[in-house]
């Protein structure tokens, strides 16, 4: 098993670990991704430049893809060659797949990762929230395209920034209190800064 997902025990009892697609995808950079439900226009273009960027470049990017402009990051995203982990917030036996997805999933550059029975099969605001610290605990730098000031994702950021992981947010005034919170502000055209240089390990 990849060390990235024996890091999510550290967060809270694991009721299941399913897959689908390459789990080697996990042995790659790995970016993860949030968004809050609300997001502001100039947010909006800015999230769609940056996938533009991202998705032709070799990182894997992380997320539940559940809030709306994070289901439109995925999409952009699923157009280029970067790898995706989709984490939902619900077990993946009864999930019905997306059309779009099944071409990257042939392809072995996406991977639907589920920290979650099968008898869950819709998301609650409990589970959403722990699959979000599962996806903190995955990836190596956090990105936030938007957190509501007081939010989950807020707080999702500072409690990654207290365990000393890097997380970074697209530079926006709608983002100035992130900044205050010594996130890292990153331009959507040039994401280079959040982009972990380390080695990989082999899967």
């Amino acid at each position: 098993m990849p060390s990235a997902v024996r890091r999510c025990a550290d967060v809270g009892s694991i009721a299941a670990v399913t897959l689908k697609g390459d789990l080697c995808i996990l042995d790659t950079r790995l970016i993860g991704f949030c968004c809050s439900v609300r997001c502001p226009g100039d947010i909006i273009l800015k999230t769609y430049d940056l996938a533009r960027v991202l998705r032709e470049i070799d990182v894997t990017i992380v997320g539940g893809f559940q809030s709306p402009m994070e289901k439109e990051f995925l999409d952009l995203l699923l157009r280029g060659s970067a790898s995706v982990v989709v984490c939902p917030a619900r077990g993946l036996g009864n999930m019905r797949i997306p059309k779009g997805w099944k071409k990257p999933l042939d392809e072995g550059r996406l991977l639907l990762l589920s920290f979650f029975d099968d008898n869950i099969r819709r998301p609650t605001t409990t589970i959403a929230a722990r699959r979000n610290a599962y996806i903190a605990t995955l990836a190596n730098h956090l990105l936030i395209a938007h957190a509501e000031k007081g939010g989950k994702i807020e707080k999702l950021c500072l409690e990654a920034l207290t365990e000393g992981k890097p997380v970074f947010a697209l530079d926006s005034p709608d983002n100035a209190h992130l900044v205050e919170l010594d996130i890292i502000p990153v331009l959507a055209e040039d994401p280079s800064p959040l982009i972990w240089k380390g080695n990989v390990p082999s899967c």
